[in-house]
């Protein structure tokens, strides 16, 4: 089901908080096998970048890059929670923990797909 109207996403120590519209709902949420993602762990769901909005803790976000340096990884410095990434595959998206939203239980979620990060288009 699509949102209309945009959700909260919040670090654990609350710090940086997200407004994020999530115009295709759940239906994008996936994990990665990247060596990354697989040590992180958390899911993530696609907003476009018109989507998300960093309501308060820009100045507390920390940017992690690797390898090519495409992808750009935020984590809040306070807490050290990832909160959301610029995707590699498509820069018009971020990929948004799903962990940190408001209301939502990745445990509900059931059985979350995975893409192949190990084997990245971009790298053939």
């Amino acid at each position: 089901m699509k949102d209309t109207e945009p959700r909260r996403a919040t670090c654990h120590c609350g710090a940086v908080e997200l407004s994020i519209l999530l115009a295709d709902g759940l239906n994008t949420v996936r994990r990665c096998d990247c060596s990354f993602c697989s040590r992180r762990g958390a899911p993530a769901v696609s907003v476009e970048v018109g989507d998300l909005e960093v309501v308060r803790g820009a100045d507390t976000l920390t940017l992690y890059q690797f390898n090519t340096n495409t992808a750009q990884h935020y984590f809040c410095s306070v807490c050290g929670v990832y909160t959301h990434h610029r995707r590699r595959s498509n820069p018009n998206q971020f990929g948004v923990n799903v962990g940190n939203i408001e209301g939502i239980n990745p445990a509900d979620l059931g059985n979350i797909p995975w893409n192949d990060g190990r084997n990245h288009p971009s790298d053939r």
